[in-house]
């Protein structure tokens, strides 16, 4: 029941394709724009396909030391990423990283987005020694490029306090997203959209540490920002949603949680398709819900169908897909189907012993 992520991953994507500057009018440029808006639709097989191309259009069209081929081989890792390929995707930003660097210098802010990109990943892998310095370095470059109460500086801020929430040091943690919260509010103002994002990232650090009357009232706050802002209907306003949601079901609310969680639901299904990956985590979260109230044939084809939106958006050997394996794998233990129960879990551990 990950808060957060999807967003996440999208905001890292965008700032990719600002990485290393355009070149207007390049065929690639066309093609690098079509995978963004393919790996947003939750296509990553075809945004692969496409991003491939506009990565061998970069190096004919410029050469393979050229900005473009930096921005290209970013949003290729970033696909490769999102499938789990994270073996695939640490060359690839690597290389984008070190041609930026020569062409830009190394504190320039046009090669930020490549080492946040390339931080989260080490972050996901648990290289944590490993991401703390680009994040930290992020954080100056912004500072030095921009000043110090620039939202570019807040998103940098808020990416270092995540790093440090992954580890559990809290203490590190908190007075960056304090920071980061308060440039974001006064540049964009408090009902921002902005702003509510800031919110969500601040109630979930004070969620993980079960401080849920602060939680909850940001939460609240953010939603009612992006519900206000964007419309009922938003994708944004299902982030919310489910954040406030998953707060409730670890207070064992579940009256309280089960209706956010089939909003949110709802919402992503209109507006992103029935399809796509964050349906997926939707779908999820209400079953996980519905087993805790031993709703069990409620939980069943929730997962099913979660299990085959993963399977075909990231691919069999997914680490997501794994999770969902294992999902009806400990439905089907608590309902006596220990049979199927191991077949499942079998499946998931051969998937999550794959190096990655």
């Amino acid at each position: 029941m990950d808060r957060l992520t999807t967003t996440l991953l999208i905001g890292l994507f965008v700032c990719s394709a600002r990485a290393a500057g355009a070149v207007p009018g390049a065929d690639w440029e066309a093609l690098n724009k079509e995978s963004m808006a393919l790996y947003e639709e939750g296509q990553y097989g075809r945004a692969e396909e496409v991003a491939r191309s506009a990565l061998d259009a970069a190096e004919k069209a410029k050469g393979p030391d050229d900005p473009a081929v930096a921005t290209s081989l970013d949003t290729l890792a970033v696909i490769e990423y999102t499938q789990g390929r994270y073996a695939a995707a640490e060359p690839l930003y690597v290389r984008a990283r070190a041609i930026a660097e020569r062409t830009y210098g190394k504190d320039d802010p046009r090669v930020a987005p490549i080492l946040d990109d390339l931080a989260h990943l080490y972050r996901t892998q648990g290289r944590y020694t490993e991401a703390e310095p680009l994040s930290q370095h992020v954080v100056t470059i912004m500072e030095q490029a921009y000043g110090f109460d620039d939202p570019m500086v807040a998103t940098a801020l808020s990416n270092l306090a995540a790093l440090y929430r992954d580890q559990h040091q809290y203490a590190k943690a908190e007075p960056l997203y304090t920071r980061a919260h308060a440039i974001t509010e006064k540049h964009f103002g408090p009902n921002a959209p902005a702003t509510a994002k800031s919110l969500n990232h601040l109630a979930a650090f004070y969620h993980d540490q079960g401080r849920y009357y602060e939680a909850v009232q940001m939460y609240k706050r953010a939603l009612a920002i992006v519900e206000k802002t964007l419309g009922p209907d938003a994708p944004a306003v299902a982030t919310s949603l489910n954040d406030l949601a998953a707060l409730y079901y670890d207070q064992r609310r579940y009256a309280k949680a089960e209706p956010l969680y089939q909003r949110a639901l709802a919402i992503r299904e209109k507006a992103l398709g029935p399809d796509h990956p964050a349906v997926a985590t939707s779908l999820d979260n209400l079953a996980v819900l519905y087993i805790a109230q031993r709703r069990f044939d409620k939980a069943e084809p929730l997962f099913k169908r979660s299990l085959s939106i993963m399977e075909k958006a990231l691919g069999p050997e997914h680490p997501a897909v794994a999770t969902s394996l294992n999902n009806l794998a400990g439905l089907y233990r608590k309902t006596g189907r220990e049979a199927e129960a191991k077949e499942y879990a079998k499946r998931a551990a051969a998937i999550l012993a794959i190096k990655r």
